[in-house]
C-alpha cells in the first residue's frame, strides 16, 4: 500500500503545553517526567524483585528522594550552562514546567541520593544502580515527549517525511521561515533510549556484569547517543571547537565511562586467572 505524501508529510506539535482533563489543567512537560519516573520506579523495582535485591516499594521510597534530587540537579546544570537566558529574570529559572532539564546534573545528583538512600534501607546500593540502569533510559524514552509538548530543543530543518511541523512563531523564533520543519530529536532520542534500556537487558543477560556495572553501560551508551542527537540541535548553546557543550561532555563521560568497563574487566581477569605459585610445604 502506498501512502500519499500528505498522510505522513510532518509530525505536527501540540497547540498548547498543557493537557485539559474537564476542570483540570495539567502542565504537559511536569506530567511526562511524572509518567517516566512512574513507569521507571515500576520497571527497576519489578527487576529487583526479580534478583532479590529489592522490591516496588523499595525504589517507591528512594525515588521519593531520589527524583527531586535529579530534577533540582537538572535545573542546576541547566541554568548554569545557560545563564545568560535568566539574567534579569532569575524567577524563571525555579520555572522548571518551562523546560530546561540538564540530564548530566539529573543524572548524577539524582543516582547520588538514590544510592545514598538504598544503603540507608540495608540495600545492596550497587545491585539496585543495576536494577535503575534500564529503567532511568526508559523514564528519558517518556520524559523527552515533554520536549515536544513545548515546541523546543528540536534539530536543523528538514524535509524528511517525519520532520517536526511547530508553530509558525516558534520557526521564525529560530530564525527560519513559517512553515519550516525540523529534525524531531525528542523523538529520535525517545526511541534511541527505549533502544539502549533493551541492549542493557541483553548485555546484563549475556555478560553478568558485577553490581554497579551496568550503570556504566547506560552511560557510554546514552553519551554516544546524545553526542548524535545534539549535533542536530540549534538552539543557541555554549561551544567550542565545532562542538556544542553537551557534546563536549558526552565525550569526557563516554571516555570515563568505556575506560572503566575497561579497566574493570582487565582488574576482574586478573582477579580470576589461576595461580602458577607451587606451594611447598
Amino acid at each position: 500500500m502506498i501512502f500519499s505524501t500528505t498522510l505522513l508529510a510532518s509530525i505536527p506539535s501540540p497547540s498548547s503545553g498543557s493537557i485539559e482533563l474537564g476542570p483540570l489543567r495539567l502542565n504537559a512537560y511536569g506530567l511526562m517526567i511524572a509518567l517516566g519516573v512512574i513507569v521507571a520506579v515500576r520497571i527497576a523495582g519489578r527487576r529487583a524483585e526479580a534478583r532479590g535485591v529489592g522490591t516496588v516499594e523499595d525504589f517507591s521510597s528512594i525515588a521519593m528522594w531520589a527524583v527531586p534530587a535529579g530534577v533540582i540537579g537538572g535545573r542546576i546544570y541547566h541554568v548554569i550552562t545557560d545563564m545568560q537566558r535568566f539574567r534579569g529574570n532569575w524567577a524563571e529559572a525555579f520555572m522548571i514546567w518551562h523546560g530546561g532539564l540538564g540530564i548530566w546534573g539529573g543524572v548524577a545528583l539524582g543516582v547520588a541520593v538514590g544510592f545514598w538512600r538504598a544503603r540507608v534501607r540495608g540495600l545492596n546500593a550497587w545491585a539496585i544502580l543495576s536494577c535503575a540502569a534500564p529503567a532511568i533510559a526508559i523514564a528519558q524514552a517518556i520524559g523527552r515527549w515533554g520536549n515536544w509538548w513545548n515546541q523546543e530543543l528540536f534539530g536543523s530543518p528538514t524535509t524528511l517525511p517525519w520532520a517536526l511541523r511547530v508553530s509558525d512563531s516558534v520557526a521564525m523564533k529560530a530564525g527560519e521561515a513559517a512553515g519550516t520543519t525540523f529534525h524531531p530529536t525528542f523523538l529520535y532520542e525517545s526511541i534511541g533510549c527505549v533502544v539502549l534500556a533493551g541492549l542493557l537487558i541483553l548485555i546484563e543477560r549475556r555478560l553478568d556484569p558485577a553490581p554497579g556495572r551496568l550503570l556504566a553501560w547506560y552511560a557510554a551508551g546514552y553519551t554516544a547517543l546524545r553526542f548524535f542527537i545534539e549535533g542536530l540541535r540549534i538552539d543557541p548553546a555554549h561551544s567550542a571547537g565545532g562542538l556544542r557543550l553537551n557534546q563536549w561532555v558526552s565525550l569526557v563521560v563516554f571516555a570515563l565511562s568505556v575506560g572503566f568497563l575497561i579497566f574493570d574487566a582487565r582488574r576482574s581477569r586478573e582477579a580470576s586467572a589461576p595461580s602458577t605459585v607451587t606451594e611447598h610445604e
